[in-house]
């Protein structure tokens, strides 16, 4: 396997709370299942800021920011069952992923970090490689 593609962003959380109070500002940036999530979250501060650095940080591991019909809204963060988050790779995002990166099969890993201040995301592309016998 092989790192193709890095990316990490922080932001100060009292941006975000702000801006979180403008529903149009969160229907342009989180996707209807962020939003949905959201609904049962407390701490929606927290939640909102983390999946915009997360999207933040996957764009710039694919080395191309939000251009080309990347929007926030096509990069959704979920949850496993054990509360890891992860990247939803729609087939929209995998075509940008092949236009930009080259590669068909890769794996996408996302770390996420907040304290009372500040949110952080750690996003990594890893090609998988094939071995030939």
């Amino acid at each position: 396997m092989k790192i193709i593609g890095l990316g990490v962003d922080i932001i100060e959380n009292k941006r975000i709370k702000s801006l979180i109070r403008n529903k149009k500002f969160i229907h342009r940036i989180y996707s209807k299942k962020e939003i949905l999530i959201s609904n049962t979250i407390n701490n929606k501060t927290s939640f909102f800021a983390k999946r915009f650095v997360a999207k933040e940080a996957f764009s710039k591991a694919i080395g191309i920011g939000f251009r080309d019909k990347l929007n926030f809204k096509d990069i959704s963060i979920l949850n496993d069952k054990n509360g890891k988050p992860y990247y939803d790779l729609t087939a929209k995002l995998r075509k940008i992923i092949f236009k930009y990166l080259k590669i068909n099969k890769f794996k996408v890993y996302l770390s996420l970090s907040d304290e009372k201040n500040y949110s952080i995301a750690f996003s990594i592309i890893q090609k998988w490689l094939v071995k030939k016998i």
